[in-house]
């Protein structure tokens, strides 16, 4: 009924639309709203994006009468593992094995490279977690989508010390790198230059250093119609990371960002509690594969899907 390619330029239009209409038909059966508004344009990011850091890397299931795409899927490969971003199938087509098969390809992509496959997905879209989890995948964080209303004035920082948060260069990009593979076992250093380069104008990254000038955590949000999230982010303590937080919050005074709290650090938690952050959703993180320790935390996103 369908075959797999890869995603060209021409695509992109339709892609995006698959993307806005799939994810919005899921969170209003299920929940009620609307994840994307402003129309299927807003989608052409994921398109941008990821073809921007990874080139040619999002499949596509065409229906091998009509051409129609029935199911997208990004992914991306690193230096120490591959990353499965957003994947989408037409709601029509629901059940018709287009899911599996994206997803078989990919894992085939990972197990030539002989790198783990890495993925964060919804804990509350079961469909979604059992295609993974029949897969072999295994969970191994959870964590907390919260979401907070900035006030046009901004968050008030003097709870938090802000004195060694500092706008990111692209000269921090290889410590950027570096500790994130101390923290958390993987490596992207691409992505961060990608970010503090900023050349669409809707990224800003922040970085904390200690007393030495020694980095110990950062991180990245985005303002776009199609994402307005906080992350990906990586911190050794809760107080750093709390701090990144405020810091990045300040930059969308008036808007509502999302970001994804480790449900496991108590004490970040908490800290987002007390400036008003309230709990929209929950997330896994899973891996096909070795998975490393985490020492330290991480903030993941999905824009892009960071793993």
């Amino acid at each position: 009924m369908f075959s797999l390619s890869t995603m060209k330029k021409e695509d992109w239009p339709e892609v995006a639309n698959l993307i806005y209409l799939s994810t919005n038909h899921w969170y209003e059966t299920k929940q009620g709203v609307s994840a994307f508004k402003g129309g299927p344009g807003v989608c052409l990011l994921f398109c941008q994006v990821y073809e921007d850091l990874d080139p040619d890397c999002c499949l596509v299931a065409k229906h091998n009468e009509t051409g129609m795409i029935l199911g997208s899927c990004f992914y991306h490969p690193r230096e120490t593992h591959v990353s499965l971003g957003i994947m989408n199938v037409h709601p029509n087509y629901f059940g018709a094995g287009v899911a599996g098969a994206l997803l078989n390809e990919i894992i085939d992509f990972s197990k030539q490279r002989k790198q783990a496959l890495r993925l964060v997905s919804s804990a509350l879209n079961l469909d979604s977690y059992s295609l993974y989890n029949r897969k072999g995948f295994v969970p191994t964080a959870i964590y907390q989508d919260m979401i907070l209303p900035v006030p046009s004035n901004g968050i008030d920082p003097s709870a938090f010390d802000l004195s060694r948060v500092r706008d990111a260069t692209i000269d921090d990009a290889p410590a950027m790198a570096a500790l994130e593979l101390a923290i958390s076992g993987i490596s992207r250093g691409e992505d961060y230059a990608y970010f503090i380069k900023n050349d669409q104008d809707i990224w800003h990254v922040s970085i904390s250093e200690d007393e030495n000038g020694e980095l110990n955590g950062f991180l990245v949000s985005i303002h776009h119609p199609g994402s307005n999230m906080l992350g990906p982010g990586i911190s050794r303590d809760a107080t750093t990371c709390s701090s990144l937080i405020v810091a990045e919050l300040n930059q969308h005074k008036g808007r509502s960002p999302v970001f994804l709290v480790p449900a496991d650090q108590r004490d970040l938690v908490d800290a987002m509690y007390s400036i008003g952050a309230k709990n929209c959703e929950l997330h896994f993180s899973q891996v096909l594969g070795q998975s490393p320790d985490i020492n330290g935390i991480v903030m993941p996103t999905f824009m892009p899907e960071t793993g």
